[in-house]
């Protein structure tokens, strides 16, 4: 039934026009927020189906009941998906060029598996929990340096990756007290809009933060600066999906790949400290927010020109993935 709800949420992607097409809805309510499209009944059917299941067998064997579950219904998956745990491994072998011991890349290969399934099956259940029970489960690592950034004003900008479980970075931000901003893509699967709507009913503080489009025009990116938010994007993208989007060549993992550079360039536009940070998921659904030192304090551009600093600031971003991959290489994502 999960695997069910997952592989539909895979094949109804929510794609919708670009504003400004012919027969495109209005896309933005009047308080400016992006307005989702509707999701097919059937689809909502399962997912509550899917969402009661898990509450349930949360209720009768406790959170650390629905881990176990999830790490025994991951191992399945590890056992049967042969072709993904193929992918996994040519993937590995890119971030250890210098080459693993078959146990170990067995063990990491497994934990991803498991990784991923737990962190599915929380993302489903997280606004039944009670707030106590969730800033239970969140440790902090480098507040400090937000904290600070928000102090010299203008905001601040935290690099994410698509590299663990960063669609909840935004929501665990929120719930602590910092107003969030996120850039994202315009396609969403239909469960992660499906879960939105019901956080936004559960968290006053998640419907309080702003959903902007990274092919959309930068105004309100500005504004968030200027009113001193925490704005977010994963810039580590898979493939380009619009020929507007301004990308800028690193290297990683021994490949050239092209990032985005449209929501560092803003940032910098608007003088934000800019910093990186990762979302890290341990046993029993604890999570590690993770945020390093600044990449760039507004001042300290070093008489740099701007495409040179744009560059010199995304490889650091890239060297940071890899990094952070090869400390958690279970949560290599994009595979």
């Amino acid at each position: 039934m999960l695997q069910q709800a997952q592989q539909s949420s895979h094949a109804a992607r929510v794609e919708p026009p670009l504003e400004g097409e012919p027969g495109a809805p209005a896309t933005r309510a009047r308080d400016g927020r992006p307005v989702q499209r509707r999701i097919a009944w059937h689809l909502r059917l399962k997912f509550a189906v899917a969402r009661w299941f898990l509450w349930a067998w949360a209720r009768a064997f406790s959170l650390k009941g629905l881990y176990l579950f999830g790490r025994f219904f991951g191992t399945g998956e590890y056992l049967i998906n042969f072709k993904r745990r193929a992918r996994y491994r040519q993937e590995l072998r890119r971030v250890f060029p210098e080459g693993i011991s078959p146990a170990r890349e067995k063990r990491i290969i497994l934990s991803y598996f498991r990784r991923t399934r737990c962190d599915k099956l929380f993302y489903l259940i997280f606004d039944r929990l009670p707030r106590d029970k969730i800033f239970r489960r969140i440790r902090f690592h480098g507040r400090e340096y937000l904290d600070a950034a928000l102090a010299r004003g203008n905001g601040a900008y935290v690099m994410l990756s698509h590299h663990g479980s960063h669609h909840i970075a935004g929501l665990l931000m929120a719930l602590l007290g910092y107003r969030c901003a996120g850039v994202r893509d315009r396609n969403e699967g239909a469960i992660r809009v499906y879960m939105q709507e019901l956080y936004a009913r559960t968290f006053p503080e998640f419907a309080a933060i702003r959903m902007l489009y990274a092919d959309s025009f930068p105004r309100e990116v500005f504004r968030c600066y200027r009113e001193n938010y925490v704005v977010g994007s994963a810039s580590d993208v898979g493939r380009v999906r619009g020929a507007t989007l301004r990308t800028c060549p690193v290297q990683v993992f021994g490949q050239q790949r092209e990032f985005l550079t449209g929501p560092l360039q803003m940032a910098l536009r608007c003088r934000a400290t800019i910093l990186q940070g990762f979302v890290v998921s341990r046993p029993n659904f604890y999570f590690r927010l993770i945020v390093h030192p600044p990449l760039q304090v507004p001042g300290q551009e070093q008489d740099e020109r701007g495409e040179e600093l744009v560059g010199r600031l995304m490889q650091c971003y890239a060297d940071g993935i890899a990094t952070h991959v090869r400390e958690h290489p279970d949560h290599l994502s994009r595979v």
